[in-house]
């Protein structure tokens, strides 16, 4: 069977979700038995997002081999359950520098280089190459942006000369786009849902399915004018409504037919839909036996993207111990010691999570000296790692002062410090330890006992490790290294024995948690945290009994 192509594109407005539609898309195909794989093609000119402010992007998603993506590859990884590689996002900055690189190398024979046809070519050779890499059935290309950007038309006529190349069975397009509701008027409105079709129209591309974001029903009535107006049958209006947790959407698009369509359309082979793991997944996540709140210090938290990874691995860890995890968002930067106990006294677990720069450092020790002090659950993450390094450095091992040379170059005690291999380096982007690594658990260490297994392998993202020269001295004053990379002797993960449950890794584990395999490390932390907060009610209920009458 040749592999089906499909194409989503988003009009109206950008933020209606297409990274969730093709990953629940491309989790009900998986769950019919087909071979599904997702891919986003990205309009802005940056060869990837490494060196984006996480303000203006949301989180760099880290995929096995190494490449810095867009978020919406988490999406697809958790969703199907699938491992994603650098052929999965594509930027216009990428497909530029290439065809550039070709032209300096004479391989376009002297030709004019034009959008048409080298950088279209280049477009569709990364779909195709995607394609054929593994034999998918399905090849589901995600367009960023929105029909009508001057950005994303080299992508909307290359998927229109692809419907061509491959042929028209082979390929399916699917407009995903806004019917907002006016209170004014007291209805829905199709007109931005028209005009939107008509401009994607306009550049060659007519969709075959249209997905229709809106927060209240799509009626029957409404369904019939969007069809008519827009060239495709009543069955193919597909309602979006808003849902409560993502993971409901595959099953709000099961009900609406989503898959069925595409199935009939693509005349696809497919065994019946089988989400009965899925359902309970959701089950768990709307209807959980306990409630505990962890708390979250970073410096990005007004902007919830630059961490989604990790909330959806607390939601994931939450899930294998029956409980719902709710956030409690610090912001780095105004904690104090001071104010520490005000902020985090009411959590029964701290995580501290990844970033760069010194901005809200001081704040972050301060919650790991808080979680240290306490016995509460702590998890660092990367730079959050390196921040429990550093307070136990500084407190329990009698280095004053001790920090990391990314922010004190001149400290006495460098406890973090560059890796040798990062010293010279002067190009920002793809540069840093990128990808996944081997990891030996040291046995009697909470990791091992999450792990259940002495050997890992972790993605990381980072210019900073532990310095092995001040390696002894925090073993010798009682700070537990419970992980090594064997290839180059580096600490990947550190624990505190005497504490009850203190972990902190150099690696970022929540890009590897999925809905079918929830990562350990947050299973553990969210089992740890549940596990105090029982504590908590327990000594309270025995102070009240104890309490005069």
């Amino acid at each position: 069977m040749a592999t089906k192509y499909i194409f989503v594109t988003g009009g109206v407005a950008s933020s209606l979700g297409k990274g969730i539609i093709c990953a629940s898309l491309g989790r009900l195909l998986i769950s019919r038995g087909l071979r599904v794989t997702v891919q986003k093609l990205d309009p802005y000119i940056n060869v990837d997002p490494g060196t984006m402010n996480p303000y203006e992007h949301g989180e760099v998603y880290v995929t096995d081999d190494g490449a810095e993506t867009d978020l919406d590859l988490g999406h697809y990884e958790r969703f199907l359950g699938i491992k994603t590689s650098q052929q999965n996002n594509v930027t216009t900055g990428r497909i530029y520098y290439d065809v550039i690189k070709k032209e300096r190398q004479g391989v376009y024979l002297g030709k004019t280089v034009q959008v048409i046809p080298h950088i279209t070519d280049e477009i569709k050779s990364h779909v195709l190459s995607l394609g054929s890499s593994e034999n998918y059935d399905v090849v589901i290309t995600e367009i960023g942006g929105t029909v009508g950007d001057i950005e994303s038309l080299p992508y909307i006529e290359a998927m229109r000369q692809l419907r061509y190349d491959v042929g028209r069975k082979n390929t399916l397009s699917i407009h995903l786009t806004l019917v907002p509701y006016l209170a004014a008027a007291g209805e829905l409105k199709t007109k931005p849902t028209q005009h939107s079709v008509k401009t994607l129209s306009e550049s060659g591309l007519s969709p075959d399915i249209l997905v229709c974001r809106s927060e209240y029903e799509i009626d029957s009535s409404i369904r019939r004018k969007i069809a008519q107006f827009c060239n495709v049958e009543i069955e193919d209006v597909i309602a979006s409504l808003d849902a409560e947790s993502i993971y409901e959407v595959p099953l709000l698009m099961l009900e609406e037919g989503l898959d069925k369509r595409v199935i009939e359309k693509l005349n696809l082979p497919a065994k019946n839909a089988d989400l009965t793991k899925w359902k309970n997944f959701v089950d768990k996540i709307k209807y959980p036996s306990h409630v505990i709140e962890i708390a979250l210090v970073g410096k990005y938290v007004e902007h919830h993207d630059a961490y989604k990874s990790i909330v959806e691995a607390l939601i994931h860890g939450g899930t294998m111990n029956d409980t719902k995890v709710n956030i409690s968002w610090v912001q780095s930067e105004d904690l104090t010691d001071e104010n520490v106990d005000e902020m985090l006294g009411s959590v029964t677990g701290i995580l501290v999570a990844p970033g760069f720069g010194d901005r809200g450092i001081d704040g972050k020790l301060a919650a790991v000296k808080y979680a240290r002090e306490n016995d509460i659950p702590f998890f660092g993450i990367c730079l959050g790692m390196q921040c429990a390094v550093i307070e136990y450095a500084r407190n329990c091992a009698n280095m004053k002062n001790a920090h990391s040379t990314e922010f004190d170059e001149t400290t006495e005690f460098p406890v973090i410090d560059y890796m040798p291999d990062q010293r010279d380096i002067t190009d920002k982007g793809g540069t840093m330890r990128l990808g996944t690594y081997h990891c030996e658990l040291i046995e009697d260490t909470n990791s091992m006992l999450a792990y259940g297994e002495k050997e890992i392998q972790e993605r990381h993202r980072h210019r900073f490790e532990v310095n092995n020269e001040l390696r002894d001295e925090l073993i010798k004053n009682g700070l537990k290294i419970a992980g090594i990379n064997p290839e180059r002797d580096l600490v990947e993960i550190i624990e505190i024995k005497s504490h009850p449950w203190f972990v902190g890794v150099q690696f970022h584990p929540e890009l590897k948690s999925t809905v079918g395999e929830p990562h350990p490390l947050f299973t553990a932390f969210v089992k740890a945290s549940l596990k105090l907060q029982r504590e908590k009610l327990s000594n309270e209920s025995v102070a009240e009994q104890n309490q005069p009458v």
